[in-house]
């Protein structure tokens, strides 16, 4: 069995779930169909959420109304007899009766989630009943019969995979399931979810849990680039990565895959491949444990990143020095990207600013902090083994004209990170494009 999942913009429109619906019934395969929501969709829950927190309750019910209004021509063009127009215009109702629950209530945590579920439980069964009235059997099993999490807020494989694999053998026989991607229930039972980009995510851990024997994820792209192609003007599809390459790309900016949707995959070997739904005979890229032997694959940027650089006379010699400070970080939940040190400073990265005044206000105990905003992490992933020589003189001579802030290099014979200033970063892609592929 294969996992296969559309991101928003492939069932963004009536055509693009048509399409969709193409795609799966291409093969006899065995497959569980994840699903986002309609693009766009969560963006607009996310506003009405905000509206409420603010307490603008007028302006979230508009808010409501607009989005409420604009699936029902979505649903009269999706559906073409008026039986199934009619089930559809139900699946709306049922599921904005939910949201209008949320905004009539003191609105928490818990109204947030239960609203920003919404946009996935409308999209699967409004493709379940195009299925339905198209004659292509297929069964909806929810995710919040499945997916779980655990007391960290991490999903819980071990139940996932007894509670999926207990549905699963209750419907065998069955071809084609369809499933919701990003919702889950929490260690509490309540409706959660995980994250933005957390289809993907889903799209693996179910992979994960039911080895399958392939997890592809389709969107409106044919694989991943060896550049942005939103800022870079040539760019080619990477045709096979590792897995520790495409993790590499994930994290630092390569929009096309949510960084953790390797993790699940990548111990038991199995293949993630990204495809186009726009033209599905794409080869797209293929990420597993075997990759081409090229020693410079693709670059990557990751923005908003915030420069930390701690100098204190103290660090010396000094024992336990770099644990007390990583403890900071630590004790504030802020992940860091890029390290450097030298024998009386340490640089680096973090990309979530939330709690920046109460980490330099911690630091400011071990010596002077200097902090610089508005950063770019130019994240460059090949094969960088040390047989290859000269590969980081190619990446400074291509950025002679352009200042660099940190380097980080041979952590990771995968990655080449480079800090520049964020206002930098299209110049850099431009210039490392030319000089490191010849574009």
């Amino acid at each position: 069995m294969k996992i296969v999942k559309f991101g928003g913009t492939s069932v963004g429109s009536p055509e693009r779930m048509a399409n969709v619906a193409e795609i799966i019934t291409s093969d006899q395969e065995e497959k569980i169909v994840v699903l986002s929501a309609v693009s766009g969709t969560t963006n607009k829950l996310v506003s009405i959420c905000d509206s409420l927190y603010a307490q603008n309750i007028a302006e979230g019910k508009e808010k409501v109304k607009s989005l409420y209004d604009s699936y029902l021509p979505f649903v009269e063009t999706l559906l073409k007899k008026e039986e199934y127009i009619q089930k559809g215009k139900i699946v709306i109702e049922n599921q904005f009766a939910a949201i209008h629950n949320c905004v009539d209530t003191s609105f928490t945590v818990r109204e947030e989630r239960i609203i920003l579920a919404q946009g996935e439980l409308i999209s699967t069964q409004l493709f379940q009943l195009y299925l339905e009235e198209n004659g292509i059997t297929s069964t909806l099993i929810p995710a919040l019969d499945f997916m779980r999490t655990n007391r960290d807020e991490e999903p819980d494989l071990a139940q996932i995979e007894k509670l999926l694999s207990t549905i699963l053998h209750e419907k065998s026989g069955e071809k084609i399931f369809i499933t919701q991607g990003y919702i889950c229930k929490n260690i509490n039972g309540e409706i959660d979810n995980l994250k933005r980009g957390g289809s993907d995510y889903t799209a693996s851990l179910i992979g994960a849990a039911i080895d399958a024997t392939e997890v592809q994820i389709w969107t409106d792209i044919d694989g991943m680039h060896n550049n942005d192609p939103r800022i870079v003007d040539r760019t080619e599809p990477i045709s096979e990565l590792t897995f520790d390459e495409a993790a590499e790309l994930a994290y630092f900016g390569a929009k096309i895959l949510h960084p953790y949707t390797i993790r699940p995959v990548r111990d038991k070997g199995i293949m993630v491949r990204l495809k186009n739904t726009m033209d599905p005979k794409a080869d797209g890229t293929a990420i597993s444990n075997k990759t081409i032997d090229k020693e410079i694959k693709a670059i990557a940027a990751k923005d908003n990143i915030t420069a930390v650089k701690v100098k204190s006379g103290r660090m010396l010699l000094a024992y336990g020095f770099l644990s007390r400070l990583f403890g900071v970080f630590d004790k504030h939940k802020t992940s860091i990207d890029m390290v450097t040190t030298s024998e009386v400073a340490v640089s680096l990265t973090i990309d979530d600013d939330s709690k920046l005044d109460l980490i330099k206000t911690d630091l400011e105990s071990f010596g002077f902090v200097e902090v610089d905003t508005q950063q770019t992490i130019i994240c460059i992933v090949g094969q960088f083994v040390a047989e290859k020589k000269g590969i980081i003189k190619k990446v400074f001579d291509a950025l002679e004209d352009i200042s660099i802030r940190m380097v980080s290099y041979g952590g990771s014979k995968n990655n080449i990170s480079i800090l520049i200033n964020m206002e930098d970063k299209e110049k850099a892609l431009k210039v490392l494009n030319k000089e490191l592929f010849g574009l």
